[in-house]
């Protein structure tokens, strides 16, 4: 077995037979004194391959077990199931905004969104997460994530109605100034909830944004950029 050894002096490297290991003797080439190692001094570099699947016991058995992934399918199932809920939930809605049902009365109103966000908040993170996540939210902590995330929405959104009319106006300088915060706000809980990175969580409030204006649309009560000159403050 040899010894690999570096000169001191002119650094240069040798392979020097085991039977000198603990003796001394002169480089070749620049004459200074080498010690060479006893061979209990050596540092034993194993192979690399003993551990690329995480080291191996004397049986032969792995001794680590690698960290399973969980991961998110697709189902044509259940995309056909959200797409369905989906249109059930618009076709509903129009039906009864042309029925006036929802016009003047509030706890109808919150009452349906409760119910929307927290699968909308679900539906937005299969879209919206990354695929290079280790732990994806699935199963019991994605409902849980969900409706965290749709109470922090649902509040978010109960303060821009509360604004609508006396902070937020028609004019644009009102919405960048009073409506921009609200989104920021926004995904910054969907960062916190369900784990998202803060782009992808604006991102996800956009979404939830969006499908409530259209919602709130389809139920009668007009786009939220259109307020009636009753709910405006008194100049």
């Amino acid at each position: 077995m040899a010894i690999f050894v570096v000169c001191p002096g002119c650094r240069t490297r040798f392979n020097v037979s085991d039977k000198f290991a603990g003796k001394s003797g002169p480089c070749p080439k620049c004459k200074t004194i080498i010690e060479i190692p006893k061979l209990t001094e050596q540092v034993v570099i194993h192979e690399p391959e003993q551990f690329a699947s995480g080291g191996r016991t004397q049986a032969g058995k792995l001794a680590t077990k690698p960290i399973a992934r969980p991961t998110v399918h697709f189902h044509a199932v259940t995309a056909v199931a959200v797409i369905g809920a989906i249109l059930v939930v618009a076709v509903g809605t129009f039906a009864l905004g042309r029925a006036s049902v929802f016009h003047d009365n509030l706890i109808l109103q919150i009452v349906g969104l409760s119910l929307v966000t927290p699968a909308l908040a679900a539906g937005g993170y299969h879209f919206l997460h990354s695929e290079d996540d280790l732990f994806p939210l699935q199963g019991q902590r994605l409902y849980l994530r969900s409706a965290m995330c749709a109470l922090g929405y649902l509040l978010i959104w109960a303060g821009f109605v509360s604004m609508r009319g006396s902070w937020i106006t028609p004019e644009i300088w009102t919405w960048v100034i009073f409506a921009t915060p609200l989104f920021l706000l926004g995904g910054f809980i969907a960062y916190l909830t369900m784990d998202l990175d803060y782009g992808n969580g604006v991102l996800h409030f956009a979404l939830f944004v969006l499908v409530t204006v259209l919602l709130r649309w389809a139920a009668g009560l007009g786009w939220v950029w259109d307020i009636p000159s009753e709910e405006m403050p008194l100049m």
